[in-house]
């Protein structure tokens, strides 16, 4: 690996524009940057997705970072937004998401085991929302309003019944979904059913993605509301008076952190994963910086175009007003399979053989799906690269046949053997990819920002899910019309949670589902955010962790320090 010092230096930083933590790693002085900037051309945009993935990932960090390696090779100046992971499903099933084989992101141990502490400190500032909550119930109802006054508090008169956040931790612990606290007398709090999400589902995270100053950030933290009162006003972080400490516990997370591919390209990491019930997408600020930086900047979104794109095109690009030269979609033979109706792709359990065998049947039924993410990127105007993630258990055949079948409709298309050859093998790619970043772009969003909510919805589940109906369950319908007759919450951006393992709202449906309805539970106000987001299906915010969990298999070797097992 290179040195910080090395790394910041090709990368064109003067000193005082990074902080090193370590050797490796550095956080960026992004507002110094940007200022010196200023006037600088901006490099080429290119995201990457994927079609809709098996539960083990088609392999699309590996592209993203094959693709930076291949720009590389091709003596492009490139950097990268890839995001930072989870702790929940790097210790679960899926690892740390830090690409694979010869494409990945180093230092691979401290990316994949907390980084430089940014997903602490959101964990934290919104654990110290929850605390201002709570504890404020307490005392409200252990006080009179005369005994308040002199605490110098007025009562805010939060309904118990109407909290609408719950705890956070970055694990995926499904026995903490649903809880009871404050058992005991009335010095151990109030009691009450509350619960915990995952970390990278709470707001701070969405607040943080979107922020483009420290400003942009703390005046968005002071506008979360975390529960109503008993006449249904929002009860916010500032009217709790923990704002300014949350925004404080966040000063440093918002910059964005530098690394590199084992090939020695700037990688900056930044905000974080799970698009099926977040934003998905690394910072605003990191593709920024990056933009800046290179004449290549190549970010990624969560799981498949129906999600992770849908966002990045409708949401991200529409606040960051950053318009994209390229999209890459990864789509892989053995997802192919999968939606031609393959058997169930399980972790932990050996590939059926219809995956590591030749069946162009299954195959050739399977293409329906990645046709559908084509047409979804289509909508947006810009040009597709559709990225063939070549797995060892591919046979020849079944490669020829997709390619034939993208060039024959006229889609560019290029094999990448990147994890088993690292940038040497993703060449093909790079071509493409700069090739399409040539092309004019017709750029457009997929809605108008001034139509309604439902309108919003109604779009996004017909035009990009394929759905032919929408029902609301009454509670979604309650925040509906609370929405609308709100002047500012109708007018939020629509952040979908849905499950990325299919286009429907239900993950056992695969292919290109046809005459089904979209269900949406429940309807969450993101305020500080700027979000609305649906919640579709049976989808929940706190993940469970699987039986044959990778933290199984994750250990130190004592004598070295070195970590074991982290993928």
């Amino acid at each position: 690996m290179k040195n910080i010092d090395q790394l910041a230096d090709e990368l064109g930083l003067k000193n005082d524009e990074y902080t090193p933590y370590g050797n490796h790693i550095g956080k960026l002085d992004f507002k110094n940057i940007l200022k010196r900037h200023k006037h600088s051309s901006q490099g080429k945009y290119i995201d990457v997705t994927a079609i809709t993935p098996t539960p083990l990932g088609e392999g699309k960090t590996t592209t993203t970072i094959g693709l930076i390696q291949a720009l590389g090779k091709l003596n492009k100046k490139v950097t990268g937004a890839i995001r930072q992971p989870s702790s929940g499903p790097t210790f679960n099933i899926k690892g740390s998401a830090g690409g694979g084989g010869l494409a990945h992101c180093v230092p691979l141990s401290e990316f994949s085991l907390g980084l430089t502490g940014d997903f602490d400190a959101i964990t934290n500032a919104h654990n110290l929302g929850m605390v201002a909550l709570t504890s404020r119930l307490q005392h409200e109802f252990n006080y009179s309003d005369k005994a308040l006054h002199l605490k110098h508090l007025k009562r805010l008169d939060i309904d118990p019944r109407n909290i609408t956040v719950k705890w956070a931790i970055d694990l995926c612990a499904q026995s903490l979904r649903e809880i009871i606290i404050g058992f005991g007398d009335k010095t151990d709090g109030f009691m009450l059913q509350s619960g915990f999400q995952i970390s990278v589902s709470s707001e701070l995270m969405a607040i943080l993605s979107i922020a483009t100053s420290l400003k942009d950030m703390r005046e968005g933290i002071a506008k979360m509301i975390v529960a109503y009162s008993k006449d249904n006003t929002p009860i916010t972080t500032k009217d709790l008076e923990v704002d300014g400490a949350m925004a404080a516990l966040l000063s440093k997370a918002i910059a964005p952190n530098l690394l590199q591919t084992l090939e020695g390209q700037p990688l900056l990491v930044h905000c974080g994963p799970f698009a099926n019930i977040a934003l998905g997408q690394s910072s605003i600020i990191a593709d920024q910086v990056g933009l800046k930086l290179a004449d290549y900047h190549v970010t990624e979104s969560g799981f498949g175009a129906d999600i992770g794109f849908e966002k990045f095109w409708n949401i991200k690009c529409r606040i960051s007003k950053l318009i994209p030269d390229c999209i890459v979609l990864v789509v892989t033979i053995r997802a192919l399979k999968m939606h031609g109706g393959g058997p169930p792709v399980i972790p932990g359990k050996p590939l059926a053989d219809e995956y590591t065998h030749k069946n162009l049947s299954l195959l050739e039924q399977g293409m329906e799906n990645l046709w559908a993410h084509i047409d979804i990127i289509e909508q947006s105007g810009l040009s597709t690269v559709v990225c063939i993630n070549h797995f060892n258990t591919d046979y020849a055949e079944e490669i020829n046949y997709v390619e034939h079948a993208l060039e024959n409709s006229d889609k560019s298309v290029a094999v990448s053997k990147h994890f088993e050859q690292g940038g040497d093998g993703a060449i093909r790619l790079a071509e493409a990819v700069i090739d399409a970043c040539n092309k004019e772009q017709n750029f457009k969003f997929l809605y108008p920002e001034s139509i309604s909510v439902e309108e919003k919805i109604k779009i996004i589940a017909t035009n990009v899910y394929g759905a032919k109906e929408i029902s609301y369950s009454p509670a979604a319908n309650e925040k509906l019309k609370h929405i609308n007759q709100d002047k500012e919450l109708k007018n939020f951006q629509v952040c979908m949670a849905k499950t990325p393992l299919s286009l429907s709202d239900n993950p056992i449906k695969k292919g290109r589902p046809e005459n089904w309805r979209l269900f949406i539970r429940d309807i969450l106000i993101y305020a500080g955010a700027g979000l609305l987001v649906p919640v579709t299906g049976s989808l929940k915010l706190m993940p469970g962790t699987a039986s044959d969990p990778a933290f199984r298999h994750i250990d130190i070797d004592t004598e070295s320090g070195d970590i074991r097992g982290l993928f």
